[in-house]
């Protein structure tokens, strides 16, 4: 069972992640590239919030592939180009694992362009089970 590590001495997280997790020694890892707002379609969503949606539902389904669920999540990149999404990234990052009892840990950057200049968002995330 992984641990959260949120230690008294500093800050306390400013929304829903954890500063730190701890894995244990025989856990199974899934690195999650990073994903985007493109539909099992193949085309990108319009918007921010439906992109978000979509790299969401993107990383559930790699981690259902692989044998685990938002739970096992321990880190997640989101890189946004647009300083103004921030709010809807945290507000659409706690719809998916807003009811977790260990939040991963998290680092939101805010980026010139992604690989697409169409792109918006993008979420990679780091998975360990038990």
């Amino acid at each position: 069972m992984s641990t959260v590590h949120n230690p008294a001495t500093i800050a306390a997280p400013l929304s829903h992640y954890s500063h730190g997790i701890k894995v244990p020694p025989d856990a199974e890892w899934l690195y999650i590239a990073g994903q985007v707002g493109i539909g099992s379609d193949g085309k990108l969503a319009e918007g921010f919030d439906a992109q978000c949606d979509i790299a969401w539902n993107n990383i559930k389904a790699i981690l259902e592939d692989a044998g685990m669920g938002f739970e096992n999540l321990v880190k997640v990149n989101i890189y946004l180009t647009n300083t103004a999404d921030t709010a809807a990234s945290r507000t659409l990052r706690d719809k998916y694992l807003g009811d977790l009892e260990m939040p991963p840990a998290a680092t939101l950057a805010i980026i010139s362009q992604l690989a697409s200049p169409d792109f918006v968002v993008e979420i990679e995330g780091v998975a360990a089970k038990a």
